[in-house]
């Protein structure tokens, strides 16, 4: 798979925010009761949705992120940024957002959040409180 911005949302309504992108995009590529993905081949985008707006604090944005082809892919991405001084978080492999992923994180000066990641395998049971606490630190 080619390299593939991501964009993940939190929505007050994931049922209704649901069917607003599937008349965007088409059918989810994942729709579970806590999280539904979206892939689009054109443009290429991987948009993620999981309920997150009940807080006062948080925003619609969850998260960005680059999708890359491998773990090596993710290993030269740090890397490239380590050179051009950008400071990144360990790499590590979690289970996130329903799929095993070797992933880094890095935060922009206003605070929001960039995963560059690539994904092992999708995983059909995994916690939800797993999930939100790799995509909202």
């Amino acid at each position: 798979m080619p390299s593939a911005v991501h964009i993940s949302l939190n929505v007050s309504d994931l049922s209704k925010s649901v069917e607003f992108y599937r008349g965007f995009f088409g059918e989810p590529r994942k729709r579970k009761a806590d999280y539904a993905k979206f892939v689009n081949a054109d443009p290429e985008i991987h948009l993620a949705l999981q309920p997150g707006l009940e807080s006062p604090t948080a925003g619609p944005l969850s998260h960005l992120g680059i999708r890359v082809e491998s773990s090596d892919e993710v290993r030269r991405w740090r890397s490239d940024l380590k050179e051009r001084g950008v400071v990144s978080e360990e790499e590590k492999r979690e289970d996130c957002c329903y799929a095993l992923q070797d992933k880094f994180w890095l935060t922009d000066p206003d605070g929001n959040r960039w995963e560059v990641y690539t994904v092992l395998a999708d995983t059909d049971d995994t916690a939800r409180e797993a999930q939100a606490a790799c995509c909202t630190k």
